[in-house]
């Protein structure tokens, strides 16, 4: 059976956990040379509206090491960029390739482009959800804690696509969160009804604030994001003033009350969202989670397979 892979929320939290399992595993086998060929003569289209450094290099190598093939295709490579409609290019596509991923705009698109496609479709960022991130970030949370159950995240800064993921994504795994945000930069409210809905059944704890050393006490893991992700950069200067106050700083670790790791999805802009010397310190984990994105994404691409071939 077809099964997309466009939100956490759209999982059980046992068939993230499976994923987990298997990225951990993956990543074992590769440090030991080990390359199974799960995707052999299969071939994925990498589709980017958006550009990356991340996103494509994890999955065209994730790709060619499970023994598929990758289609890097930019929007002016394809017909997108001259008004071909998302749908008329999800059924074209589904007659050539196996596998569809997609960095794209609004949300909407990657949903109307799975409803329409005959293959897995996988979200590699949207305006809104960044999943095959959480998926790393939790891999590296649980490599540090052995656990998901009883860990705090702290998020500070916009509440953007990655603040959306890791409200889902923690619910989804039983891990407490914190979100902090300006007032008028603060998360969709059906994501966090969502998120909150999802924790009932798991146990996390979900605390929405304006105040960042409130949201960081106790946490195990602070998590920030540019104050201006793609689309906003004509805001960045305007941001900048809004957001100083949720620097993760000295004083903003300090104010954990423990030892605590500092994460981030990359790209940084150092000054801004993070100092420095947080972002070069040993408590940084920003480079873990971006190796783990082969990992996991490699772990997605599989168990997207193996429920077709179920």
């Amino acid at each position: 059976m077809k099964r997309d892979f466009l939100t956490l929320a759209d999982f059980s939290t046992q068939e993230l956990k499976e994923m987990i399992e298997s990225a951990i595993k993956l990543k074992e086998e590769r440090k030991n040379g080990i390359f199974r060929k799960y995707l052999e003569n299969k071939k994925v289209a990498l589709i980017f509206e958006k550009s990356s450094t991340r996103t494509r290099v994890s999955f065209e190598v994730g790709v060619a090491e499970m023994g598929g093939y990758p289609l890097f295709l930019s929007r002016n490579d394809i017909q997108l960029a001259r008004g071909e409609s998302i749908r008329d290019t999800a059924r074209t596509l589904s007659r050539y390739v196996d596998m569809v991923m997609i960095r794209t705009f609004e949300h909407e698109r990657i949903e109307e482009f799975a409803k329409f496609a005959s293959v897995p479709v996988i979200n590699g960022l949207t305006n809104e959800f960044h999943p095959c991130q959480v998926m790393a970030d939790i891999m590296t949370i649980y490599e540090k804690m052995g656990k998901y159950e009883g860990v705090k995240l702290a998020y500070v800064g916009d509440g953007n696509n990655m603040a959306h993921s890791l409200l889902i994504g923690c619910a989804k795994f039983g891990i407490d969160i914190s979100i902090a945000t300006p007032e008028k930069y603060q998360c969709l409210q059906d994501v966090v009804e969502k998120a909150k809905t999802i924790a009932a059944e798991t146990g996390a704890k979900i605390e929405i604030t304006n105040d960042p050393f409130k949201a960081v006490k106790g946490a195990d893991f602070i998590y920030t994001d540019v104050w201006a992700s793609m689309g906003f950069e004509d805001e960045a200067e305007e941001r900048k003033k809004i957001f100083i106050d949720y620097q993760v700083n000295k004083n903003l670790l300090e104010a954990t009350g423990k030892r605590t790791y500092f994460m981030h999805c990359l790209p940084a802009h150092l000054g801004e969202e993070v100092t420095e010397e947080v972002f070069e310190s040993e408590i940084s984990i920003v480079f873990d989670e971006a190796e783990n994105r082969l990992h996991a994404q490699k772990a997605i691409m599989k168990w997207l397979f193996e429920q077709i071939d179920n």
